[in-house]
């Protein structure tokens, strides 16, 4: 008796199905992508109970004749790849005709359809994969698809699915992509009757996203465009106060495919690198264009992972060109404006108890600062030191915001009061293209003219703008930052020798990790010689190292080294290294400054080619407009 036979054409249906239609969204997926394909301008997508129950795909594109929407329920039946070489040029989102028969295979199928041409249209009943009903249908151009009773016949897979809100949670957000990725067509989703999105398909993603995300968030992003040889991008990038908790906000579409690709979420991110506290994320719009020969589309069931053959040409250019869009607008944030976006939800702020332990040399003493008579002194808000230290919050944009979907939030956009300096005017920019907001100049910090100081920990300053607070210890930790990266980029470094030789002890582990980081540590003007049993002597240092720090920068370079996980990475040593550097060498709270030392920090800060976050993400300087303030004291209504 044989024991390999070919299985039945029902059991490879369902086996097939197990892999395109892992839950409802996925038969969403399937069937909008169809009507994407088939150049339709408005696509209407009903669902009921979370797609549980009911789901309902209507378009108005080319539509199917009788013969071709009956070949289409076959398996590996396609009008989109008819030779080998189309597969290495896929220009469409389906391909593989495994959609429909796998979708059939595990419901209640009806397929109404007519291509503008024949006399009748068509509908089709299938159930469980088998043609139940051919008849007439009536001539309405396009294709409409209704699935019910998902997992009808396959009761062990209906039983692994969520709850409703899950489930209509990851439809609502995929057809969010769709819209982004095609913002010429009109979708619209309904839920049990009520609409979560409708877009208008104006091509405006602008729009698209404050639908999606509200017209607060739109008003934060800014517009990204680029062009090489081989790729082209475009979209919007979110300023940093505007962050998420994770990178499902990361939107990255490929000619018109939206893609999860680890690779380029990397590059956004590091991109973003300093501009972002540590566990935020950016909202991000990426659109990239590209020869299809330069992908590989047919490496995943879902077709959500790709394959790139100039991946890492595209990462190193993509990294740059987002560095270069942030770099070219003013990011200094208006906390007014946040809190009116923090409708919902509560502020969670960071505190950061900070060293007051100061370097020797380098910052005067508090006494020095004010004096009777002195030039230097001004109108400061001047508080006592306090015997505990002082607590900084952390305003770097934590706030919860609803994520609604209106339906006309492109005409509240244009009433908003914006600055130009924190918000530029958000109905001239809904109305232009990409490519023209990017012509706009964007400056960066503005001068600015010290006023005073406030607890001894912020810098109040102002402008024709408005009034501005800097956290100090967060501006010198930036300036600071980029002198020591700067300083670690040398290749040639000059050398200060230890009066006495440092030596320090570890454990077998440890040193054997010391052995494998050598190189780097090295690179960093560190020369360890082994000296005994799992032990290493330093004859010397960089001359550039903090004063009166050298041994515990050293220790915690070495520290960082050892247990650091995974691969070691110049660059992340480089960048770690520079931020413990830059925050033992700044100023710290309760440290009184004098005007002259404060117009010093101002204009080195303005200097600095980042002058928006430290380094580790947290924003430098806040905002408060005039208009914001003559508001407050009800001069303007």
């Amino acid at each position: 008796m044989n024991h390999i036979q070919v299985m039945s054409e029902d059991l490879a249906n369902k086996i097939a199905a197990g892999e395109v239609v892992e839950r409802p969204a996925s038969v969403v997926k399937e069937l909008v992508e169809n009507a994407i394909d088939a150049q339709s301008t408005v696509i209407d997508v009903e669902v009921e109970d979370g797609g549980l129950k009911r789901i309902k795909v209507t378009d108005n594109g080319t539509g199917m004749s009788r013969q071709d929407s009956q070949l289409a329920f076959e398996r590996h039946a396609t009008s989109k790849v008819k030779t080998e070489r189309d597969l290495f040029r896929i220009k469409t989102l389906g391909f593989r005709g495994e959609a429909l028969p796998s979708i059939a295979a595990v419901s209640k199928v009806t397929l109404e359809t007519w291509n503008g041409q024949d006399e009748k249209g068509t509908l089709i009943r299938l159930e469980g994969g088998q043609v139940t009903t051919v008849e007439d249908a009536p001539l309405r151009q396009g294709t409409m698809v209704e699935v019910t009773d998902l997992f009808f016949n396959t009761p062990a897979r209906y039983k692994y699915l969520k709850t409703v809100h899950t489930e209509l949670s990851h439809i609502s957000d995929l057809i969010n992509r769709l819209a982004l990725a095609h913002s010429t067509i009109s979708f619209r989703l309904r839920h049990n009757g009520r609409t979560l999105l409708s877009t208008s398909g104006n091509g405006n993603l602008l729009h698209i996203l404050a639908h999606i995300y509200g017209h607060q968030a739109a008003k934060q992003m800014l517009p990204f465009q680029a062009a090489h040889l081989d790729f082209e991008a475009e979209g919007f990038l979110s300023k940093p106060d505007l962050t998420r908790a994770n990178r499902h906000y990361l939107t990255v579409i490929i000619n018109g495919r939206f893609v999860k690709h680890q690779g380029i979420n990397r590059a956004i991110l590091q991109a973003y690198h300093t501009l972002l506290p540590a566990h935020r994320y950016p909202v991000v719009l990426l659109s990239l264009k590209m020869d299809p020969s330069l992908l590989d589309v047919n490496v995943h069931p879902a077709k959500l992972e790709i394959r790139l053959s100039k991946e890492n040409e595209l990462l190193e250019w993509l990294e740059e060109e987002i560095k270069r869009t942030l770099r070219e607008h003013c990011l200094i944030p208006s906390p007014l404006s946040s809190m009116k976006r923090r409708t919902q939800g509560q502020h969670k702020p960071v505190q950061q108890t900070l060293d007051l332990s100061l370097p020797q040399e380098k910052h005067s003493r508090p006494e020095e600062v004010q004096k009777p008579n002195d030039d230097n002194s001004v109108h400061q808000s001047h508080v006592q030191h306090s015997s505990q230290p002082d607590q900084i919050h952390d305003q770097s944009g934590e706030y919860t915001e609803t994520e609604g979907l209106p339906v006309k939030e492109e005409e509240k956009l244009g009433k908003q009061t914006s600055h130009p300096v924190t918000e530029p005017p958000a109905a001239k920019a809904m109305e232009q293209p990409v490519a023209e907001q990017m012509k706009r100049p964007a400056e960066k910090i503005p001068l600015l003219y010290p006023i005073g100081q406030l607890h001894g920990t912020y810098i109040l300053a102002q402008n024709e703008e408005g009034l501005y607070m800097i956290d100090q210890h967060a501006a010198q930790e930036r300036i600071w930052y980029e002198h020591f990266t700067e300083k670690l980029n040398q290749t040639e470094r000059a050398s200060q020798e230890l009066a006495i030789p440092l030596v320090l002890e570890f454990t077998a582990g440890e040193a054997a990790l010391i052995k494998k980081h050598q190189s780097i540590l090295e690179k960093a003007g560190l020369f360890l010689e082994e000296f005994g049993h799992h032990a290493y002597m330093i004859r010397s240092h960089p001359n550039w190292f903090p004063q009166g720090e050298e041994e515990a920068l050293i220790r915690e370079m070495i520290d960082f080294a050892i247990h650091h996980k995974g691969k070691l990475e110049w660059m992340t040593f480089r960048d770690e290294v520079a931020k413990m550097m830059a925050c033992k060498q700044s100023i710290k709270a309760n440290q009184y400054l004098t005007r002259k030392e404060m117009e010093a920090l101002l204009e080195k800060l303005r200097l600095s080619s980042n002058p928006f976050t430290c380094p580790h993400g947290r924003p430098i300087t806040v905002l408060l407009t005039k208009y914001e303030i003559e508001k407050m004291f009800k001069r303007v209504m």
